[in-house]
């Protein structure tokens, strides 16, 4: 789900990487932590990050991946979320070319902003019914920031294009919504199943830290 390099605009990625700044430093003031709890973000952060590189490539050039997103953003709140998953993403991005440098704002707003907010925000839309709400925050996880990624890569056409042809991805929305969405639909159901079984053991195991 990760966009590569190459495959964006400038149009595109550079408001992308001014408004995770701005995103950043907002998550600066909102983002308070006891000393005992960082190394347990760590390792969660761990979780999704190895999650994120266990990629299935598709039918037509893209590919699904778990993400874990929702289990940080349920742990710790949408803000420790999109903090923890855009560093998740730098290092994927290079120390293992997961994700374009370039893209890297646009993958951060989708993934990380996208995912967690998403995820969270369901929850506390059906926390009345616990383990419903923990498995549709799993599934809109990674359903949000898939179309996230489709519209931004189908829009290429229509704003970098020079004599009727794109200069950076060449398919349009018809193209770029069904062939990312739809896979993420049904991925989903998995992330759904994992976030499930991972916050309810940490939950259950870490109630000192979690503060549960």
């Amino acid at each position: 789900m990760h966009i590569p390099d190459g495959f964006i605009s400038p149009q595109t990625y550079l408001p992308a990487l001014a408004l995770c700044g701005a995103l950043w430093a907002f998550t600066r003031r909102r983002v308070a932590l006891e000393p005992e709890q960082l190394p347990f973000i760590a390792g969660v952060s761990a979780i999704s990050f190895t999650l994120m590189l266990i990629a299935l490539p598709l039918p037509g050039g893209t590919s699904v991946h778990l993400g874990g997103v929702a289990i940080i953003s349920l742990l710790f709140g949408p803000w420790m979320g999109f903090a923890a998953i855009s560093m998740v993403l730098l290092i994927a991005a290079l120390l293992f070319g997961e994700g374009g440098i370039t893209a890297y704002g646009v993958n951060v707003l989708a993934i990380a902003f996208g995912g967690s907010f998403a995820s969270f925000y369901m929850y506390r839309l059906l926390r009345r019914w616990e383990r419903l709400a923990i498995l549709a925050a799993g599934w809109i996880s990674v359903v949000v920031p898939s179309f996230i990624i489709a519209l931004a890569l189908g829009i290429q056409p229509l704003i970098a294009s020079e004599g009727g042809k794109p200069l950076y991805f060449p398919f349009g929305l018809h193209v770029t919504l069904p062939a990312i969405v739809l896979p993420h639909l049904l991925l989903g159901l998995l992330e759904a199943v994992v976030t499930l079984s991972v916050v309810r053991y940490l939950r259950r195991r870490f109630v000192g830290v979690l503060g549960a």
